[in-house]
């Protein structure tokens, strides 16, 4: 039995960069090349795609881009591929892709994991009237679902390798599973081999964001900037225990380091005691992250708690229309004059909408990009000379959207001096998608393998009861003689990201002995004063002593989240900079000692 499988992360949304694949190809010694294309956004769009042309609906740049200029070299070195580039039409994106392989003549096998689509059974699942696992919203009205999807696992994608299949494609399955998969057909893994099922996830979670492990949204992004165009994709190197070595690709750009690959191994992961797969629930409180060499890092320490007995799933639905634009003023008073051209272009809309008897719109925003705006009690005095008025509106009709963007445009002018802007286009309304989630029985939701030989049915594993841990005790409160205030970034790296509508945020720190100092710093109140203007919800805060860090969770703070938010950034991306921005206090000699 092999004792390492080499896995290189070659996409982490659909439209990654080309570079990624020939850059693993060149590396050589790879056993697989796995492709995230998938979130729930992406998911949206493909349902829009799709239901305009029924060819459509997959990530059309996993065909032309990364499979099509590099099939010669990944069948001479007997590379095998798993992608879920399929979004809600698999089927066709591996029509396209024989087509190709055939175009080239080349004898590769591709298999199509299905089951995951359930759009043909909304009306059964509007009858149960589920709620949303998350906030309790009701089951959205029938005639306004675009996809219903259930997020599937790695066996189904493992059962098609072991049936020889040289590339395979699927709809939607989870981000990770697409290396768990790769592990489980190498291994032999079984479906109670729980701690090594986490360790393969964790893998799989490392690689889903591509460079976002070697060195692309880091914390200390100038170690990596130097290289950014030439930025090495990560590699895992898994061992059969479920550890494995993150690494990247020799002479290329970024960084491998234990922020780097904390960072990724924090972002939405939620509660890290319970992260739950299709084929298992983790606990990475324990992980540990050790540098062992230039540009490789050792993950080990993932356990396994039990296995769901329901899938994930999601369904995204049309819930009226939103658009916005940018309005750019500079000058004296800009911050000032961008704030009355808003207030104003939004009066004159709702003027107009009395008059043709519409409802207001369901939501505004307003953000002034270069006043501060994104930093609330922390920003800094100062006027600002330039900036860019981003104003967003909801409502229920598309026409009422339209009016907005009609009336603001037609201000220009009557606005004060200084408006400017690049020419284009006026924006159109679109479709707001929305997000809703639930929990489906895995037996009744049929999977099956489909390849040259057939449709093959691979049942689902049955559920394991989920085993009691109990958190980690949270680190002793500090005590010092001298107090000094601090930016965190100086004790800290950070990363943040989304779940629909909550944000998350991991901070690592950068040495073991500061952890009691951020974790007594991020209180909740400290939290309001970061995020207050965003946030009004619950806080949940979670310790991890095997990667010395804390993870974060803001319920109900990005209006919505995804393609229902009006916010400018709607998916947190930007959350840990204001907290990294944010001063706490720490021990001043531990400080001195650093220096």
């Amino acid at each position: 039995m092999p004792q390492r499988l080499r896995i290189g992360g070659a996409s982490g949304f659909w439209g990654e960069a080309a570079l990624a694949t020939p850059q693993l190809l060149a590396a050589g010694g790879l056993d697989f090349l796995v492709y995230d294309y998938l979130a729930e956004i992406t998911m949206a769009v493909l349902a829009r795609a799709r239901a305009k042309d029924p060819q459509a609906g997959y990530a059309t740049d996993f065909v032309t881009a990364a499979m099509a200029p590099n099939l010669a070299e990944i069948a001479r070195q007997g590379v095998r591929v798993i992608s879920n580039a399929g979004g809600v039409n698999p089927e066709a994106c591996a029509a396209a892709l024989r087509q190709e392989i055939g175009a080239q003549a080349l004898d590769l096998k591709v298999a199509v994991v299905e089951g995951d689509d359930l759009l043909v059974r909304a009306a059964e699942l509007a009858a149960a009237a589920p709620e949303d696992m998350f906030t309790g919203a009701p089951f959205p009205p029938l005639e306004e679902i675009a996809s219903i999807n259930a997020y599937l696992g790695a066996f189904p994608i493992a059962a098609a390798l072991n049936r020889g299949a040289d590339i395979v494609v699927t709809g939607r399955c989870v981000d990770s599973a697409v290396t768990l998969a790769a592990c489980i057909h190498r291994f032999g893994w079984a479906a109670a081999d729980l701690d090594r099922l986490a360790g393969g996830s964790l893998a799989g979670h490392i690689l889903e964001c591509g460079p976002q492990a070697t060195g692309g949204n880091f914390t200390d992004w100038q170690a990596a900037a130097e290289g950014m165009a030439g930025i090495g994709y990560p590699i895992a190197e898994i061992r059969e225990n479920g550890s494995f070595e993150v690494t990247k690709p020799a002479g290329t750009g970024g960084l491998v380091s234990r922020g780097t690959v904390a960072e990724q191994l924090l972002y939405e992961t939620g509660d890290p005691q319970a992260y739950v797969l299709p084929d298992v629930v983790c606990d990475f409180s324990a992980v540990t992250v050790t540098e062992t060499g230039p540009d490789r890092v050792r993950v080990a320490g993932a356990r396994g708690r039990g296995v769901p007995d329901a899938y994930k799933t999601c369904i995204t639905w049309q819930d009226g229309f939103r658009s916005g634009h940018y309005f750019t003023f500079y000058g004296l008073d800009a911050e000032a004059k961008a704030r009355a051209f808003a207030t104003a272009a939004l009066a004159r809309s709702r003027e107009v909408l009395r008059g043709m008897k519409l409802p207001d719109f369901s939501d505004v925003s307003i953000e002034l990009i270069g006043s501060e705006s994104q930093f609330g009690g922390l920003r800094q005095s100062g006027a600002a000379r330039e900036v860019a008025a981003k104003i967003a509106v909801r409502h229920p009709e598309a026409r009422g959207v339209g009016v907005f963007l009609k009336e603001a445009v037609g201000l220009g002018l009557s606005a004060p001096p200084g408006l400017s802007g690049f020419a284009g286009a006026r924006p159109r309304p679109s479709p707001v998608l929305a997000l809703f989630s639930c929990l489906l029985p895995k037996a009744e939701v049929p999977v099956t393998v489909r390849d040259a030989a057939g449709a093959c049915a691979v049942p689902a594993a049955a559920g394991i009861p989920l085993q009691a841990v109990e958190p980690p005790a949270p680190p002793p409160v500090p005590h010092a003689k001298r107090l000094a205030e601090v930016p965190l970034i100086r004790l800290a790296w950070a990363r943040s990201g989304d779940k629909g509508d909550i944000a998350n945020i991991g901070v690592i720190a950068r040495r073991p002995e500061v952890l009691p100092w951020i974790w007594e710093a991020l209180d909740q109140a400290h939290l309001r004063r970061v995020f207050g203007h965003f946030w009004d919800g619950r806080m949940e805060q979670f310790y991890l002593p095997g990667s010395h860090a804390v993870n974060i969770l803001l319920h109900g703070a990005l209006g919505g989240g995804g393609t229902s938010s009006l916010r400018n950034d709607p998916q947190a991306k930007g959350y840990a900079q204001l907290l990294l921005a944010a001063p706490v206090r720490v021990d001043a000699d531990l400080l001195e000692a650093a220096v």
